[in-house]
């Protein structure tokens, strides 16, 4: 495919923003825009084209079904703060679960995840391009052992993080942004 130049991606990425989950309201992406986002995900760099990730979609009463039994987990524990951290994934009408799945292969481990957080990314940003507020986020039920059992997770998989997706109840605040001058060298000989 031949490239051009495209200044109205450079000026997408110079002024791109996470929304807080707490923010996002009805509508999300339908299901024709999550087919959509679900393509621009795949294209994900992905050394040795081995896939190694997949996407759980969250959306209406499957995903109030999945945070109700994150909540009875978590009150179960005895654990209000856990519970209370699930707001960020209540509240946004729709998300995606991002599932790393290394597979056994000369690619390192590393590099495969790599490509799951590119999907990640890539589902960001989609969704973002389309109008909508977005947010990455990962919590403790992105690492909790019985979470991941109520997400479905097979063995060796771990979540990469959830994107959650909704329209903007307010305009996403710009934070400091790190000075590329104080993190950028040369390698010279």
């Amino acid at each position: 495919m031949p490239q051009a130049f495209q200044p109205e991606v450079l000026t997408f990425l110079a002024t791109r923003r996470s929304a807080s989950a707490l923010t996002l309201t009805a509508p999300g992406p339908d299901a024709a825009e999550i087919d959509v986002l679900m393509r621009l995900a795949c294209r994900a760099p992905d050394h040795g084209k081995l896939t190694p990730w997949r996407m759980i979609v969250l959306e209406s009463a499957a995903k109030t079904e999945f945070a109700a039994r994150l909540e009875a987990l978590a009150l179960g524990r005895e654990d209000a703060k856990a519970a209370a951290k699930l707001a960020k994934l209540k509240v946004p009408p729709m998300g995606v679960a991002v599932v790393a799945r290394p597979q056994l292969s000369e690619i390192p481990e590393w590099e495969q995840l790599l490509s799951a957080a590119v999907v990640c990314t890539n589902l960001l940003y989609g969704a973002t391009a389309m109008g909508y507020g977005a947010n990455w986020i990962t919590d403790w039920y992105a690492y909790d052992p019985d979470a991941l059992k109520i997400l479905g997770l097979e063995a060796g998989e771990r979540v990469a993080g959830y994107i959650l997706m909704g329209s903007p109840g307010e305009a996403p605040l710009e934070r400091v942004r790190p000075d590329p001058q104080t993190l950028v060298s040369r390698w010279r000989a």
